[in-house]
């Protein structure tokens, strides 16, 4: 990988400010965030920020909403994981917060632009690829065929509920969704989200799947995948790494000779197949 030259502004910290926070599950929490001087966020889908809370720590964190809203304000959903995480979860409306970023390479928008789309999402991966899935809703013109397939631990762990209604009763867009343990309101499918793609019919040649979720999932998607012959150059991935300093500097988040922070974290399959332990 050839570095770039770094610029000023990958390490000027922003001021971010809290002006929407809501419980989403027992793990998640969503917030909308307003740079100063009502400063759009110019981010493309797939890309990261890096949020800091002084003398507790800084983590990357996916930017969930689309640049297509073109808001001065910008979505996140944060998983209480850590010290730091845990720290986000106890601010509200109008607390502030430090915001370096948008990092690393996103969705290649124009390479999918008048391609057949299968969103791959599991858990958590919902929240970088609904930035990609509304960036395309608002642009469905520019893109053939779209399914969604939504995999979830249990219907309370779903994120999103509202815009995923939204989404299944569009007339172009073929959703699908499947929990690994029901409830007993849950009336649709119970099963891995592997269960899904053999039922999903598909032009090879035009089809681009997005794949989203735990490290654990990937292989066993991949597999399903190239089942159905999507060609590896035809699958993209977003991969979780340690990040740390979001400028390809510190070595954390290397996957052979790619910095995620910076030529990922969104990769073809072909890229870097056989260099990370989930693949």
């Amino acid at each position: 990988m050839i570095q770039v030259p770094l610029k000023e502004s990958e390490y000027i910290v922003k001021k971010g400010t809290i002006i929407r926070a809501k419980k989403m599950t027992a793990l998640e929490k969503f917030f909308e965030i307003s740079l100063a001087g009502n400063e759009v966020l110019d981010h493309d889908p797939g890309q990261f920020v890096m949020i800091s809370i002084p003398g507790i720590g800084e983590a990357p964190i996916s930017v969930s909403s689309s640049p297509t809203t073109k808001r001065s304000s910008f979505e996140l959903v944060v998983r209480n994981t850590g010290v730091l995480t845990g720290a986000l979860h106890k601010l509200d409306v109008g607390d502030v917060i430090g915001i370096r970023g948008p990092f690393g390479h996103g969705f290649p928008t124009n390479i999918l632009e008048g391609n057949d789309l299968m969103f791959v999402a599991g858990g958590l991966g919902i929240v970088p690829l609904r930035s990609l899935i509304n960036f395309v809703i608002d642009n469905r013109r520019d893109y053939g065929k779209v399914n969604i397939l939504l995999g979830c631990k249990s219907p309370k762990d779903m994120l999103f509920g509202d815009e995923v209604k939204q989404w299944e009763k569009r007339l172009d867009v073929n959703f699908q969704c499947t929990v690994d343990r029901s409830d007993p309101d849950w009336k649709g499918n119970v099963g891995l989200i592997t269960s899904l793609i053999p039922g999903v019919n598909l032009d090879i040649a035009r089809t681009f799947a997005i794949v989203v979720g735990p490290p654990i999932m990937y292989k066993f998607v991949i597999a399903e995948l190239l089942k159905k012959n999507i060609p590896e150059r035809q699958i993209l991935l977003s991969l979780e790494r340690h990040m740390k300093c979001g400028v390809g500097k510190c070595g954390h988040c290397q996957i052979g000779e790619h910095y995620c922070c910076q030529d990922g974290p969104v990769y073809s399959y072909d890229q870097i197949k056989g260099k990370h332990e989930a693949l």
